[in-house]
């Protein structure tokens, strides 16, 4: 099973390349993922005709199975109404018989900041409890500190209440954006995964645009990185 993770695309702002966009297109459908996650930011302001942009995008990717959340951009002047329409839901889920993956809105109407909220931790709960599947989390605040990201405003204000949450459940993977710098934490038994930019010039130093390929067989889940500028890849995590 291929999972395909995506962030930041910032598909109408300034700083998209499109170049960059339509290879991104070419290398997911090339690797055909059985699904495809994104974590936010589809738009740069949420505005009425950028999310018309993102429904023409999206529409190039052939992919059946599709968990996307909102970012802090999308959430803006109302943005998160006009998400909720195309894609039906701010908390998608996701579940067959290996894994079971599950979206939270950690945005807020016009605020950079992130919160998850106590009324969605039963939600967590409910989707992500079984013993027998690989599980997934996905939204678009990361939950740890990023190095090399400079000082750290945005992680959601209840981050310790959900990461002592994705402890006791067992989570397997936590999937998140927002920082454009890729890197991996390991608490407990829980890798926390945030993607880089895939598609824009927001680079972090001498960074590349990027998004991660989890590889999941019987005994084994790798993840690769892929860079969106040289079209190469590499394995940045094996368990």
């Amino acid at each position: 099973m291929k999972i395909v993770h995506i962030s930041d695309l910032h598909l109408t702002g300034s700083s998209f390349v499109p170049e960059w966009g339509e290879r991104v297109l070419n290398i997911l459908n090339n690797i055909e993922p059985e699904i495809l996650i994104v974590t936010g930011d589809l738009t740069d302001w949420g505005y009425e005709y950028e999310y018309e942009s993102v429904k023409e995008y999206f529409s190039k990717i052939k992919v059946k199975n599709r968990i996307v959340v909102l970012g802090n951009h999308d959430s803006k002047n109302e943005g998160y109404i006009i998400f909720e329409e195309i894609f039906k839901t701010r908390y998608p889920y996701y579940e067959d018989g290996r894994v079971a993956i599950l979206g939270i809105d950690s945005s807020e109407p016009d605020i950079d900041d992130g919160h998850i909220g106590r009324e969605n931790y039963a939600i967590i709960r409910e989707k992500l409890s079984a013993k027998n599947k690989i599980k997934i989390l996905a939204l678009h605040h990361h939950l740890i500190p990023i190095p090399g990201t400079g000082r750290e405003r945005h992680i959601p204000v209840d981050a310790g209440d959900v990461l002592r949450l994705c402890v006791e459940l067992g989570i397997n993977f936590v999937f998140s954006g927002h920082k454009h710098q890729p890197w991996i934490w390991k608490l407990e038994n829980t890798y926390f995964i945030t993607a880089g930019t895939a598609t824009t010039r927001r680079l972090k130093g001498r960074s590349y645009p990027s998004f991660n390929v989890l590889d999941i067989t019987e005994d084994r889940a790798s993840l690769k990185e892929i860079n969106v500028s040289e079209e190469s890849s590499k394995e940045i995590l094996t368990i």
